[in-house]
């Protein structure tokens, strides 16, 4: 396994270090970014670590997926390598972006966010990279300093293996989810709370359905759509029978996603996203939100004038397409 910069050895070089950073590191490693014609930074070193990994959760949440925290520093060539690893990687870019919220916290000369450190249980002593898996409330799923998935030593050129990062990630997954068990629960939490529930569908390569959904997330929008319905995700691409479902519900007539449909508690289709040009998506040009806008209306959600007009001039507001 190639030399990895451990807290013990940070620490006794740090003085050193300091005064002339180009002293540390050993021959064959990985440059860093001292060395290198400075590329940008792969970690903010002004972020908010834990304001990050709160949205991080919260997005997990909607989405029933998992936090992967990869603690580093910029000016750790390993974690730059581990960065353009996940990022060039096909197979592995597309398992981060189905599965993951990906959160990347600086931990400066191992003296920064070293409160989220603990809480977290990250054991940086064994080296940077290191990554934590959490699950959607937050708990640890898994530790894991990133030197076993490594190449084995000597392979040229040194960097991380495919299969071990694949087999890691693929085992720390969130369970997939029954799309049939997901509606249910949400219906039947909407006839206990008096209310309709609003159905989307989408998927993780869908970029209009992240717009959808970081616009229902949104606390001044979320808080008037909670007044009136229960909002359940689908996601047709990670639910068992989430296809399925859709296919069911639209009957086929959805042309693509993210696609909507109002329902009663008791499972009673009220109205959909399919407008008068056909599926409106996520509701961006003029016409469309006047069809988001007749849904709302058409279902007899518990929303006043002001709430919709408010729903409204939020949607107007956004670039259209």
């Amino acid at each position: 396994m190639p030399h990895r910069p451990t807290l013990a050895v940070v620490l006794a070089a740090l003085p050193v270090w300091l005064s002339n950073p180009a002293t540390f590191g050993n021959a064959g490693d990985p440059p860093t970014a001292e060395k290198t014609s400075a590329p940008a930074p792969v970690y903010d070193e002004k972020a908010d670590a834990a304001k990050d990994i709160e949205a991080a959760l919260a997005k997990a949440k909607r989405n029933h997926t998992r936090v992967l925290i990869q603690w580093g520093a910029n000016w750790c060539g390993w974690c730059k390598m581990l960065h353009a690893f996940c990022a060039s990687e096909k197979d592995v870019a597309k398992k981060l972006r189905d599965e993951y919220e990906v959160v990347l916290v600086d931990v400066g000369r191992m003296d920064k966010h070293q409160d989220l450190v603990r809480k977290y249980g990250a054991s940086l002593d064994q080296g940077i990279p290191f990554l934590t898996v959490l699950g959607e409330k937050g708990e640890v799923i898994t530790n894991q300093e990133t030197g076993s998935l490594e190449k084995p030593k000597g392979t040229e050129p040194p960097g991380h293996d495919k299969a071990k990062v694949l087999d890691f990630l693929t085992k720390h997954q969130a369970p997939a989810m029954k799309a049939d068990d997901v509606l249910a629960s949400g219906l039947a939490r909407a006839k206990a709370e008096g209310k309709l529930l609003f159905l989307h569908f989408g998927a993780p390569w869908c970029g209009w359905c992240h717009k959808l959904e970081d616009w229902m997330a949104k606390p001044e929008i979320s808080a008037i759509l909670a007044k009136a319905f229960v909002d359940v995700k689908i996601d047709t691409d990670r639910m068992t029978g989430g296809q399925a479902l859709l296919d069911r519900h639209s009957a086929g007539k959805n042309s693509g996603i993210p696609w909507c449909e109002i329902l009663a508690a008791d499972g009673t289709a009220l109205v959909n996203s399919n407008g008068p040009k056909g599926n409106i998506g996520f509701p961006a040009q003029s016409e469309e939100i006047a069809w988001f806008v007749e849904m709302l209306k058409k279902s007899g959600a518990k929303l006043s004038h002001d709430d919709i007009a408010t729903l409204e001039r939020s949607l107007a507001a956004k670039p259209t397409r």
